[in-house]
């Protein structure tokens, strides 16, 4: 079997190392008990699914990037993804008491975010994205079979809100104003779906460079839709909406299912805004889970050698060994104080 690819992930770039504090400006009431409802229900895919394959998916190739990252697939043009009433229970787990006094962060570049609500405080939510019909879905859409990275990466919300008291939607006319800097995500891919009744707004597209300094635009997803995108090997940067009370969006963060698939996350743009206890227990158990199937996969290898009296590789075993010392390494060098 080929060595595992080791090539050096793309530098995260923006400001992705700001530091992050508790919301200072309250969510309006209204949009909590907007979000209530009568009765809570468990994740049901035949119900709550709704999914429709998606006009358009480019390739890595078109935007000039064949060769990097972890599939050929790059976007997606805006799906349909979930039905309304699984969104009805996805808003009222995420303005419930408890994920608001716990999970809500903001930083410089992101004024109101909810992360790290897991199972207990969200189990529609996980349950969803845990889904087989989900994840076969979203793995078709990728074009490489993935799971969601860990819990606490399972649906990070981004709110603006624009009302009287709260002001965080940008109403300027220019529609091209990012509202974030160009960036590289922490993980392969994500996972975009909307939250929010998009009628009346405009903008909100996500702007990718292209490996000749080109940018192309890709529409921004309606309520209930979804954009799935390589975000960790393609620059790009989220441009502002206009008009339109509240823009909710979730973003949940992939990785391969396959241990023997290259895994070049960092924490660099999570870590500001994370309870990094969690962080970084979930993202030790999982990378530790990962080498630990890589090497009963070479310990195969080995036993399957041995007993047809194949030749030791003295190459190849210390090839696949410092890969994994590189992979322990960059273990190292994420979990900062």
């Amino acid at each position: 079997m080929p060595h595992i690819e080791a090539t050096p992930a793309p530098a995260v770039v923006g400001p992705a190392t700001r530091r992050a504090t508790r919301p200072t400006s309250k969510l309006p009431q209204s949009l909590i008990d907007s979000a209530q409802i009568s009765a809570k229900e468990p994740f049901n895919a035949s119900k709550h699914l709704n999914y429709q394959p998606p006009s358009k998916i480019y390739t890595m190739k078109e935007i000039g990037l064949e060769g990097q990252g972890i599939s050929a697939n790059a976007v997606t043009a805006p799906f349909q993804l979930f039905t309304e009433e699984a969104i009805k229970q996805m808003r009222a787990e995420i303005f419930s008491k408890p994920v608001l006094e716990e999970c809500q962060y903001m930083s410089d570049f992101v004024k109101n975010t909810i992360r790290g609500m897991g199972p207990a405080r969200a189990p529609f939510i996980c349950d969803a994205w845990h889904s087989p019909e989900v994840l076969s879905k979203i793995s078709e859409v990728a074009g490489i079979d993935l799971i969601p990275v860990m819990d606490y990466e399972i649906a990070a919300i981004n709110i603006s809100i624009n009302d009287e008291t709260v002001t965080i939607m940008d109403n300027k006319s220019d529609d091209d104003l990012p509202a974030f800097a160009w960036h590289r995500d922490s993980y392969p891919f994500v996972c975009v779906t909307m939250l929010s009744d998009c009628t009346g707004m405009t903008g909100g597209e996500t702007a990718l460079k292209t490996a000749s300094g080109d940018v192309m635009k890709v529409r921004g997803p309606a309520m209930g839709t979804a954009v799935v995108m390589q975000r960790r090997y393609i620059e790009h940067q989220a441009l502002k909406a206009v008009g339109g009370r509240e823009r909710i969006s979730m973003v949940t963060s992939f990785r391969a299912r396959s241990p023997l698939v290259r895994d070049e996350t960092v924490l660099t743009g999570v870590r500001p805004i994370s309870n990094l206890s969690e962080l970084y227990t979930q993202y030790t158990e999982y990378r530790l889970e990962v080498l630990e199937e890589r090497i009963r996969d070479r310990l195969k290898q080995e036993r399957k050698r041995d007993q047809a009296k194949r030749p030791f590789d003295i190459d190849d075993v210390k090839g696949f060994l410092t890969e994994q010392i590189q992979f322990l390494e960059s273990m190292v060098e994420e979990l900062v104080e």
